[in-house]
């Protein structure tokens, strides 16, 4: 039977039995992130087979996956003993996926130089690889360091600040520190590159649970009334909207669409869990409406996408190109795919990053692709659930905020990659290509985890007051007095 829930104590956290606090969370999850490692093993056996030698480097990485994986199953046991068992295991399996499926575009790299007589480039697995050890080590500070996941609201409008000026670096500093491909959302220095935008979503996330907490009552109480809602004062909404529209303008400017729409859905989500009131939805929809149409007669780059959205074959040998092979790729694929090292994702544009879900697509099908999205959808539900079992209003925020930013930036890179919607450049968690991306979505599982573990995880009783035995009792007079009138009334006498 389910413990009832109770409000904050002083006293210790403890676990209760039931389906709040399972004593055997912990070994439900070693056997599942020893199954997903065997079959990331399983996968990479298939594509060294597929495409023909290196067996031993593969497993030698294989090897160090796994140490990995063990290590960050330790950090869970150790600092949130009580959190979801699942979450970490699908965590395990994205990530050694998409090793793979990186290890699988060097090789084909390598076997394309090796044709016209060129040095094979560097192998993007290995550096990926480095970049998941410092990815779970962060994993692990952030569990060790984050003891209650109420801590950073303590610091929710530091936060805001420091994602803004995250996003403002790159914007100001000169082209040759920041452009890649056209867009200036990177910090590079002497051979290092980071992308600050990513971990300015997540500051930006703890910034909006906080303010919302703050000034919840304000966005349905204050304010003048409008049709069948209430408008809240601007200077109530000021931080919030500040915070948005300045990331909104600096990533246009940026030419990093992808980041504009992830912060935007993000935040007006988490506005739409605060208040409960569909109203800030139709609000948000018609925000994003105006800004879009404003973009697309502003900048030459969202007309573009647009356009090549509309009929990518229109311009397929320059702008469109990138999408026309992807779509061509998901249609070689079919519903089982080419197998492991079967197909030519190679020939896709940037498709270790960007368009990693058409490699997906083409080499496991529409099956494998689904496999995927289900293997996302478990993380972002379950980031959900924790989210609602917890026992404060910021706990809440911030848990669905962190499941729903992965839940949605999965959508715009899918709907990106089959047409569904314009191209925004986002990768995909865990599975690109790239450091900061990793580094950030771990810390956003490290910071899952930690609400779960709350979550499930209540305050121990107070103990009974001790009861002086009966030899050493006071005495105690009582005296029998009647009640209104004769001396047969009583309490429940009528009058």
């Amino acid at each position: 039977m389910s413990a009832p829930r109770e409000s904050l104590s002083s006293g210790p956290i403890v676990t209760v039995s039931g389906p709040i606090g399972r004593p055997n969370a912990r070994r439900t999850e070693l056997v599942l992130v020893v199954l997903a490692v065997a079959l990331v093993a399983i996968a990479g056996a298939v594509m060294a087979t597929a495409t023909g030698g290196g067996a031993q480097s593969l497993w030698g990485s294989l090897t160090v996956f796994a140490v990995l994986a063990l290590l960050a199953h330790l950090a869970v046991r150790m600092f949130a003993a009580k959190a979801d068992p699942v979450i970490l295991p699908c965590v395990v399996l994205l990530n050694g996926i998409g090793l793979v499926l990186i290890n699988r575009l060097d090789r084909a790299e390598a076997t394309e130089a090796a044709s016209e007589g060129q040095p094979a480039p560097s192998s993007d697995s290995a550096h990926q690889m480095i970049w998941t050890a410092v990815a779970i080590a962060l994993f692990a500070v952030v569990l060790a360091v984050v003891r209650n996941h109420s801590q950073p609201a303590k610091y929710a409008y530091t936060c805001g600040l420091a994602g803004v000026v995250a996003l403002l670096v790159p914007a100001v500093l000169p082209s040759r520190f920041s452009e890649v491909n056209g867009g200036k959302s990177w910090i590079m220095f002497h051979g290092f590159s980071i992308q600050p935008g990513e971990f300015a979503k997540v500051l930006l996330l703890i910034f909006t649970a906080g303010f919302l907490v703050t000034n919840r009552d304000l966005f349905g109480a204050a304010g003048r009334k409008v049709l069948w809602f209430t408008v809240p004062r601007l200077r109530d909404l000021g931080p919030l909207l500040l915070v948005t529209f300045v990331s909104v303008i600096v990533l246009v400017y940026e030419k990093n669409l992808g980041f504009s729409l992830l912060v935007f859905g993000t935040v007006l989500a988490m506005v739409y869990i605060a208040t409960r009131r569909a109203s800030w939805l139709l609000i948000g929809i018609v925000m994003f409406a105006i800004g879009a149409i404003i973009a697309y007669n502003l900048f030459a780059h969202v007309r573009v996408r647009v356009q090549v959205w509309e009929d990518p074959f229109a311009s397929y040998y320059t702008n469109g190109y990138q999408i026309a092979q992807g779509l061509f790729g998901l249609g070689t694929g079919g519903l089982w795919g080419a197998g492991l090292g079967g197909g030519r994702p190679q020939v896709v544009p940037f498709a270790k990053t960007d368009f990693i879900v058409a490699t997906i697509g083409e080499e496991l099908g529409l099956f494998g692709l689904t496999a995927i999205i289900v293997l996302f959808t478990i993380i972002t539900l379950r980031g959900f659930s924790a989210a609602m079992t917890t026992r404060d209003s910021f706990g809440k925020l911030l848990g669905g905020g962190l499941a729903f930013s992965l839940g949605w930036q999965l959508f715009v890179v899918v709907g990106g990659v089959t047409k569904l919607i314009p191209l925004t450049g986002l990768t995909t968690p865990f599975m690109s290509y790239g450091g900061s991306s990793l580094l950030a979505n771990y810390i956003i599982i490290a910071l899952m985890i930690r609400i779960s573990h709350d979550a499930r995880s209540v305050p121990a009783a107070a103990p009974p007051a001790p009861v002086a035995p009966i030899a050493e009792a006071m005495t105690e007079h009582i005296a029998k007095r009647s009640l209104g009138g004769g001396a047969g009334a009583g309490p429940d006498s009528p009058g």
